[in-house]
């Protein structure tokens, strides 16, 4: 570990577009009690980041300022009281905050160790998406093997993510995304098929497809008008887990409906979570996906690493929406190599 006190960091000057991302010196941090110090070799870019630069998603009270909620590195300082963990390890972690920087303070539990034969670029892109994806579809959906799942968002980081996951563990999967090719990219990942919502109704797709019996599960991040026609896709007993809102956070509900198909709605976001609940799902996703990452029967989707300096421009790609997977940030040359996690 050098022994400099500073680290470079991308902070955000004010809220805004990503123009106002700016590459700057900051102190580097220290571990508090039941934290490791990371240094971070790469991170993922998310849409809670492009939030937060907007002004729409401030950070929970003692989180950094700093933008950037998963990243892979090597852990270079223990805090005091954590056990478990060595000087040296190569972790992925889900970070409250403050991964666009040299170096990040993260709580211990939210690490997990780099899967076997990855780089630190694969390992950055998997944290946010996979606690998310796990989180929301299998621990609050119930999602279970032999079930059907409707993944809005397809293409996206989540959507790749969930498709993957699903179809690993015996769902019949169905997606939506905006385009053939989006569509395409969908159905090589494990989608039984692919609507593009702009060219054709997912809820009568959906419904053709299943013999009018909809899906047990529907992942949804696009919120507003979606909620009604969510409810229409939506089998006996189903459950939509709702994790985002894009097109809107209020919409009109069919209480009637909802009772007479006796559905469950429900959903959460991550980043306010207590630490003790994000490791509950850290424990979960090394027992029963880490072994999925690491055979290789699912791998995080990335659309392209940029250098750490070009965040700006991995945002405005993100907020383009051309993209399939995920974008990341490389601080360090060995970033897109695999490193042995000993």
């Amino acid at each position: 570990m050098s022994t400099a006190t500073t680290m470079r960091v991308i902070e955000i000057s004010a809220p805004g577009g990503p123009e106002v991302l700016r590459l700057v010196e900051r102190a580097r941090p220290r571990p508090g009690a039941g934290e490791v110090l990371i240094e971070v070799h790469a991170a993922g870019v998310n849409r809670p980041d492009l939030a937060q630069r907007a002004g729409t998603y401030p950070p929970p009270p003692g989180a950094s300022d700093l933008p950037g909620l998963e990243v892979a590195g090597r852990i270079v300082a223990l805090g005091q009281g954590v056990a478990g963990w060595q000087i040296g390890a190569a972790v992925c972690a889900l970070c409250n905050g403050g991964g666009y920087a040299g170096y990040v303070s993260v709580p211990a539990g939210q690490c997990l160790p780099l899967p076997h034969g990855f780089s630190m670029v694969e390992g950055a892109a998997v944290p946010e998406t996979f606690f998310t994806v796990w989180s929301n579809l299998f621990m609050r959906g119930r999602l279970a093997a032999g079930e059907t799942l409707l993944v809005h968002g397809g293409a996206s980081g989540i959507g790749t993510t969930a498709i993957q996951l699903a179809h690993a563990l015996g769902a019949v999967v169905y997606a939506t995304a905006g385009d053939a090719q989006k569509c395409s990219a969908c159905e090589r990942l494990g989608a039984h098929r692919c609507f593009d919502y702009r060219k054709e109704d997912f809820v009568a797709g959906l419904l053709a497809a299943t013999a009018d019996r909809g899906a047990d599960v529907i992942l949804d991040m696009i919120g507003g008008d979606y909620l009604p026609r969510n409810l229409a896709a939506l089998a006996m007993d189903g459950r939509l887990v709702q994790i985002a809102t894009q097109r809107g956070r209020e919409a009109q509900l069919d209480l009637a409906l909802l009772m007479r198909k006796r559905v469950m709605l429900t959903g959460s976001t991550l980043r306010p979570q207590s630490t003790a609940a994000k490791a509950a799902i850290a424990r979960d996703l090394h027992a029963r996906a880490w072994p999925l990452l690491e055979s290789g029967r699912v791998r995080p989707v990335i659309q392209q690493v940029l250098p750490f300096a070009a965040a700006a421009e991995a945002h405005r790609q993100l907020e383009a929406g051309a993209h399939v997977g995920k974008f990341v940030l490389a601080l360090a040359a060995t970033a897109a190599h695999p490193l042995s996690p000993e």
